[in-house]
């Protein structure tokens, strides 16, 4: 193995491909338990986040134990097709988690303001993928059909417009992969078709770290008009995921404007001499995705309050996601310091 493949790049690769696994295991993990203590709520935005995140992590160590099996069995078509694919799903399944958590807050920012509909204003305090209220003396089959089930899917304005988003990137992907494989037998037309998707990609993580910091800075000054001991954590909280989106994303996006990093699988590695290509291979990866998942699980480590059959249940609007149970609240927002403590009242779980 060491002698088809680098030893500085596949102690990269391996050191990569671990971080990878314990930040997917964080994931998966973290959902089973959200999913066990509140399985009458089905499908909240904290399950789908915490899906999007372990799903986007499995995809990156694919990637990276790929790229080293590749490079020793000489796959033909690694260069080409599936080395392209391979690098721009996981990319794919992370812009949707951050473009999903910024349509959250950007919910919570516009509240004050918004009255497209009754239903997009109370969508914040819906789940997700299921819009039904939890009923007293539901069945374990009713449960299992409630937790499993997919139907009648309801989301905000903002969560369509980020699902377009990202089917459109699929699809763009899709149409990359078809160009690539018709030059195929051209080498150099492949690599500048890959490298047009990466500057795109690229710039559309740097416009997502900006939107990051902007609504961030929203946040930040409604909830430093409440005095209390919830709004001073919502803050840091608010703070901290906002600092880490703007520096990441900027970074990893610089790196990938200026270098040909996520080119990795166009490179041959037993030419690659130096430290250059692993740290820039490190600092990509680890600011770039890394560092922001690490940061979200962290931000999201809350458990929501157990649902019970006794009640009806409907999740409460914090600032990053949406937990499983609260009570009832008004429907509409004063841009006051009223609205605001009413605002950060919703932010804790029961």
């Amino acid at each position: 193995m060491i002698k088809c493949y680098p030893f500085n790049l596949l102690f990269v690769n391996i050191a990569l491909i671990c971080l990878d696994v314990v930040l997917a295991f964080i994931a998966f993990f973290q959902l089973c338990r959200i999913h066990l203590r509140n399985q009458r709520v089905g499908w909240t935005r904290q399950k789908v986040l915490h899906l999007m995140i372990g799903s986007s992590n499995c995809g990156y160590f694919i990637y990276f134990l790929c790229m080293v099996v590749a490079t020793c069995k000489r796959w033909l078509c690694w260069s080409n097709v599936c080395g392209f694919v391979l690098m721009a799903l996981p990319k794919i399944l992370f812009l949707a988690a951050f473009l999903l958590l910024l349509s959250f807050w950007a919910d919570l920012c516009h509240q004050a303001n918004d009255e497209e509909d009754g239903d997009e204003e109370n969508s914040s305090r819906k789940p997700l993928l299921e819009t039904s209220k939890t009923k007293v003396g539901l069945s374990n089959i009713d449960i299992r059909r409630k937790c499993c089930s997919f139907q009648g899917i309801r989301v905000g304005s903002r969560q369509k417009f980020v699902i377009v988003v990202i089917v459109l990137n699929v699809l763009l992907i899709i149409a990359f992969v078809a160009i690539i494989r018709i030059e195929q037998k051209n080498p150099s037309n492949s690599l500048v078709f890959a490298r047009v998707y990466i500057d795109f990609l690229a710039t559309l993580v740097l416009l997502m770290g900006v939107a990051f910091g902007c609504y961030g800075f929203l946040l930040f000054s409604k909830l430093r008009r409440v005095r209390s001991e919830k709004a001073s954590s919502e803050m840091r909280k608010v703070v901290g995921l906002a600092v880490v989106s703007v520096l990441c994303f900027t970074s990893s996006s610089l790196i990938a404007l200026f270098t040909d990093v996520l080119l990795f699988h166009h490179w041959n590695p037993e030419k690659i001499n130096g430290v250059k290509a692993p740290i820039l291979l490190i600092l990509h990866h680890v600011l770039g995705s890394s560092v922001p998942f690490a940061f979200g699980l962290w931000f999201m480590r809350e458990l929501p309050a157990p649902s019970t059959s006794n009640r009806q249940v409907q999740p409460r609007a914090i600032t990053f996601i949406s937990y499983g149970s609260a009570g009832r609240h008004h429907h509409q927002y004063c841009p006051t310091t009223t609205s605001s403590e009413k605002q950060v009242s919703r932010t804790s779980p029961n």
